[in-house]
């Protein structure tokens, strides 16, 4: 006879709010009108169930559709079929993607097909599974530049959810915008749990043009925001923005805040800005709750409600975070030094003060400048201050003779190599003096807004040279 499976918490959580928010608008458009309802998302659940009959149990369902309305749904589905969801982005090339696909032993894709699910099987190896196995995987490189999995419980995230709405105060009459990636880790717990487990309507778009995010705000009535600093600076800098009465919360997460970016978008919008913490190992880790209207750089709050922190006061130095959000280890080989038993350690440089917690950088940025360990945190600070730099962001490059050598990628306005040279030698130590200054219109981002110092070495290295 067949053991009965555990109870999927997401589940559990979803019958709740159906039985309570039945008819009320769960999936909104940017104009503000009723995509779906809560009943209709679980209408649409029964029916995508037999699409997804032919795959066994606890094999890997890979879903690569956007922002879509059907997001919620589908993930009902596949936690009904006790499959195990791997949320991808959308924007993935096809080498990373075939990547992804056999690292976690994806069974089947699933896409979009002229505007209808469409369900690619695949030959995948069966992976045995840990007990307890887990419900849904988030792909990222952890430490490493390779692609991993993290595995996580129906009851982690759940707990995740209600971290992040009961320290941001989010509740079901909120409507979040949702224009960041359903599949991103920031997304998928800030959207798509608080809809199913707390009630919380969403807007679905993919529109990421500022001034279609911000009509998008306006005519919707959304009242919480969960950003990046890519749209705040874009919103700070449009002009004829429109009103936002309804917003009332707006977030920023996936990479640091400048403060002259936060204060131009609150001097604006009379609305501040809420820095948010977190990692795809743990979700949120801090939060900064507050509504005191007081930017510093790399601030990012206090622990968030359900979460420890362990970190040596006397030093700068990684943390240790302890929770029932954490996840249960990687996939397919397990790091139990980094992420174990409740417990993850970020790769993450991390100052606490009494205010609260700072970003110092990351363990895998520090440049190894001929036995000296340069933080480049340090020479962006300094690159800051020089007048015309819009953005520095410093990075190392391999050296023969001293290991590495530091490099700067700059945005700004009037800005000359010799210039900027000659202001580092001023303030800078001979060997903080970055080797070379690559000077660019804007600093390159990711689709989560974020800036790679790997990635940037690399296009760096392959940049075309000027004769």
């Amino acid at each position: 006879m067949r053991e009965a499976p555990p109870e999927n918490a997401i589940l559990a959580a979803w019958e709740a709010t159906l039985q309570r928010r039945g008819a009320a608008a769960a999936v909104l458009s940017v104009e503000g009108k009723k995509v779906r309802s809560f009943e209709d998302i679980e209408r649409e659940s029964r029916t995508l169930a037999p699409l997804l009959e032919p795959f066994p149990a606890r094999s890997v369902m890979a879903v690569q559709i956007g922002n879509d309305a059907r997001w919620p749904a589908l993930l009902l589905a596949l936690f009904r079929r006790q499959l195990i969801a791997l949320p991808l982005g959308g924007h993935m090339e096809r080498g990373e993607l075939d990547a992804a696909l056999t690292t976690c032993r994806a069974t089947a894709l699933v896409t979009m097909n002229a505007g209808r699910l469409a369900i690619s099987p695949r030959m995948a190896l069966a992976a045995e599974w840990p007990a307890p196995a887990p419900d849904l995987l988030k792909l990222t490189s952890g430490t490493t530049s390779a692609p991993r999995a993290v595995c996580f419980r129906a009851a982690q995230l759940v707990a995740d959810c209600d971290n992040i709405c009961e320290t941001m105060g989010i509740a079901q009459g909120d409507v979040n915008y949702g224009v960041i990636p359903f599949s991103h880790s920031y997304g998928f717990s800030n959207l798509l749990t608080p809809l199913l487990c707390r009630g919380v309507p969403l807007v679905a778009s993919s529109d990421r043009l500022p001034r279609a995010i911000l009509t998008g705000l306006a005519q919707s009535g959304a009242t919480v925001f969960p950003g990046m600093p890519v749209f705040y600076q874009k919103f700070a800098e449009l002009d004829g923005a429109p009103p936002l009465p309804a917003l009332r919360l707006c977030i920023s997460a996936g990479a640091p805040l400048e403060c002259s970016v936060a204060e131009r978008f609150t001097a604006k919008f009379g609305l501040k800005i809420h820095t948010f913490y977190g990692a795809s190992e743990c979700g949120g880790i801090s939060y900064d709750a507050s509504e005191e209207v007081r930017y510093e750089d790399a601030f990012v709050g206090t622990p968030m409600r359900g979460v420890e922190i362990a970190h040596d006061a006397a030093d700068t130095g990684p943390i240790a975070v302890r929770g029932a959000a954490v996840g249960d280890g990687y996939f397919p080989s397990a790091d139990p030094a980094v992420l174990d038993a409740g417990r993850f350690i970020p790769g993450d440089l991390i100052r606490c003060t009494e205010r609260g917690i700072f970003l110092a950088g990351r363990v895998s940025d520090v440049i190894n400048i001929a036995g000296r360990k340069l933080n480049p945190l340090e020479v962006e600070a300094r690159l800051a201050e020089c007048p015309g730099v819009k953005q520095a962001v410093v990075f190392g490059v391999r050296s023969e003779l001293r290991g590495e050598e530091a490099v700067a990628c700059v945005s700004g306005t009037g800005l000359t190599r010799e210039a900027l040279l000659r202001f580092s030698r001023e303030r800078l130590s001979p060997w903080q003096t970055p080797r070379d200054f690559w000077i660019v219109s804007e600093i390159p981002v990711n689709e989560r807004g974020k800036i790679s110092r790997r990635a940037l070495a690399g296009q760096f290295l392959s940049r075309p040279r000027s004769p």
